[in-house]
């Protein structure tokens, strides 16, 4: 084992107890809050709420630039919004637009963890129907990265079971369902939070390292100290900043109901007593498949909503850079 190797090698035991504390530190923080406070209304169920969600920040969203050898960090991803977002210390980062799994291939709603970073992957088509539709590929072989057929592009950061972090094909893939359960970024943002996972973990790999990878075909892997906690949920009703987002319910789960609306308004603190449910209908229907509806809180109190509320595209078009690819389709 070399020395840069060993840097990045744990113990079996250590890698456990981290792990659960890890996980402690993330319920938590989804219980009471980074600011806090206690959430009466949270419950189990509300583990899957969304991170923005006043419940959980108390209204309040701090943002930080990254810290270098601060490896508090941890990764949220919002299905709905298609919004993955970096946080350290309960900061967040940086926030990246990413494509999904298709309906009959959705990305896995829970808890996972991040435990390396691949540069250049090599793609081993999984034993997997939609794998045998596609000719010239088979189950079980070692696909480099130089390889035409392989998908994953230059990046991957695998999340366990076949899941994974890796690039898109073409920008359109954001705020799509695209994929066979994975998440797809642009290749700059992937590079972005690789590079900022590195720094955080104070890393030995060298920049000269990861540069090199970057313009060549060679693997790259980089397993890290301790896993990046990735926390993915399915939330399409957020109340964030006093601002409610209607998100659509992308996997057809029949959870943008009247009934969930309210509940939710009432559990944030938000007086619906005045709002009939033919208005609370007609909210929720103008979040579509590329769109999301905002209105504030007092607007819906003022019996406003539909009047002062806006329609607003799921990925606002200055977030979306351009991408180079020429990819086939992705897993």
């Amino acid at each position: 084992m070399s020395q840069t190797d060993s840097m990045f090698h744990f113990a079996e035991e250590s890698f456990t107890l981290r792990r659960v504390l890890k996980r402690a530190v993330l319920v938590f923080f989804l219980t009471i809050g980074f600011n806090g406070q206690v959430n009466s209304q949270q419950t189990a169920f509300d583990l899957h709420e969304s991170e923005r969600s006043d419940r959980v920040t108390g209204g309040h969203i701090e943002t930080a630039d990254l810290e270098p050898g601060n490896s508090d960090i941890r990764l949220t991803l919002n299905v709905p919004s298609f919004r993955l977002t970096l946080w350290q210390s309960g900061k967040e980062v940086k926030s990246y637009y990413v494509g999904v799994g298709m309906k009959d291939y959705p990305i896995y709603i829970g808890a996972r963890e991040a435990t390396e970073l691949i540069w250049n992957p090599a793609w081993i088509p999984p034993p997997s129907a939609w794998v045998g539709e596609r000719k010239g590929v088979r189950p079980g072989e070692t696909i480099k990265a130089s390889d035409p057929r392989n998908p994953l592009g230059k990046m991957k950061i695998p999340l366990g079971d076949r899941y994974l972090i890796h690039q898109a094909a073409k920008t359109t893939d954001l705020g799509s369902l695209v994929s066979h359960g994975c998440v797809r970024m642009l290749r700059a943002d992937l590079y972005d939070l690789a590079e900022k996972i590195v720094a955080a973990y104070g890393s030995a790999i060298s920049r000269k390292r990861i540069e090199a990878a970057k313009r060549g075909s060679r693997m790259l892997v980089v397993k890290l100290e301790e896993p990046v906690p990735v926390d993915i949920n399915y939330d399409t009703l957020v109340v964030e900043g006093g601002v409610l987002h209607i998100y659509p319910d992308v996997y057809d789960r029949g959870v943008n109901l009247p009934m969930r609306l309210r509940t939710e308004l009432k559990s944030s603190g938000v007086d619906v007593a005045a709002v009939d449910d033919e208005t609370l209908k007609r909210m929720l229907r103008k979040a579509t498949r590329r769109n999301h509806f905002v209105v504030e809180t007092g607007s819906i109190e003022q019996e406003r909503a539909l009047e002062d509320g806006r329609t607003l595209p799921l990925i606002p078009k200055k977030k979306v850079s351009t991408v180079k690819s020429g990819l086939k389709t992705l897993p």
